[in-house]
């Protein structure tokens, strides 16, 4: 027996030097060892909240992407298909308010940038119609305010300014727009413009290399000011400073099986939320420290059921709650924080 527990204890620190080794050292192979052994160390801190919606039957085509007003406590899904309400709002303890169908041709990325003084609704729109290709700021209840592009018309002109099936966009607070314009179009760009639309700084060029892309999805900014891209096609996020638009450094390690669709943080900043749409898989994983970005550590996995297609996802700022666009399920779920791991977060 005594030796059972020597051996034990051999055992446990040979896999602990093996992930130290690989931390220090950068060795390819233990690091791949070392994340293998990491993945699903805890369970996925967040429960779904099977009351939400309160009525599913408004979903009525496929849900390919949502945004969260914690501001205002409002839900903006966008869904595809004939004859139907192209935008739902919905209040985030899941009551349908309205819906609008404007001006909206194909919905593929939306994000809410409301502030005290306006609520507002960007949606990005990759159909071929009078209003395709473009990029068009509402108001809360679907007024056309802005268009950004030329509608219609696609295109890689950057004066006039034109995109080609743009995934999706993220406003910071200073109202500076970030522009993932790419889903398997002509272009492939990361793209930063003022708040009265100027050209700040741009990235884009297809490629493997960094600060070039292979269908640039989902775009978002950490609380460090670093902007996230995931990259999907070269299967892998990189990042960059916000500012200068410097390329940082890139996480490829957690997605050899399939590049990320979506990305997204929670409030207190510490963890990363991704989606796999083929794999039908959320991610957890650890936000890296400022000045360095390091390899992507897995904290939980949750996986869903097959085909349920995770596109797009977005968390909610005031309670940390995790909504997932699902366009195999049309639908979108809630997950909640659960409290034991997030006790700084509303419920």
């Amino acid at each position: 027996m005594a030796r059972f527990w020597v051996c034990l204890a051999g055992a446990g620190f040979f896999l602990g030097f093996l992930v130290l080794h690989s931390r220090l050292c950068i060795s390819p192979v233990l690091r791949k060892f070392a994340f293998k052994i990491s993945w699903r160390t805890k369970e996925f801190p967040y429960r779904l909240d099977v009351g939400w919606p309160k009525h599913s039957e408004y979903f009525t085509g496929a849900t390919f992407c949502v945004a969260i007003d914690s501001l205002s406590g409002l839900v903006y899904i966008a869904q595809r298909g004939d004859n139907i309400p192209k935008v739902l709002v919905f209040t985030e303890d899941g009551y349908f308010l309205r819906s609008w169908n404007y001006t909206v041709d194909t919905p593929h990325g939306i994000f809410a940038a409301s502030t005290l003084h306006e609520q507002s609704v960007w949606i990005t729109d990759v159909g071929s119609g009078s209003y395709g290709h473009t990029i068009k700021k509402y108001n809360s209840f679907g007024d056309l305010v802005q268009v950004l592009g030329t509608p219609g018309k696609k295109g890689t002109s950057l004066n006039p300014l034109q995109f080609d099936n743009p995934a999706e966009l993220y406003v910071d607070d200073t109202g500076d727009i970030y522009i993932v314009d790419g889903d398997g179009g002509l272009n492939n760009r990361l793209i930063k413009l003022s708040q009265d639309f100027m050209m700040l700084w741009l990235h884009g060029e297809r490629g493997t290399g960094p600060a070039k892309f292979n269908i640039p999805h989902s775009v978002t900014l950490d609380s460090s000011g670093r902007v996230w891209v995931a990259d999907r096609g070269n299967k892998r996020i990189q990042v960059f400073d916000k500012d200068t638009g410097e390329w940082l450094g890139a996480w490829d390690n957690c997605f050899t099986e399939e590049g990320p669709s979506s990305v997204r943080f929670t409030p207190d900043g510490k963890y990363a939320i991704v989606a796999q749409l083929n794999l039908s898989r959320l991610l957890l994983a650890a936000a890296p420290p400022v000045g360095s970005i390091g390899n992507c550590s897995v904290i939980s996995t949750i996986q869903l059921a097959d085909q349920v297609l995770p596109h797009l996802l977005d968390v909610s700022g005031k309670t940390g709650a995790i909504y997932v666009a699902e366009i195999g399920a049309k639908q979108v779920q809630k997950y909640v924080p659960m409290n034991s791991y997030f006790p700084s977060f509303g419920s």
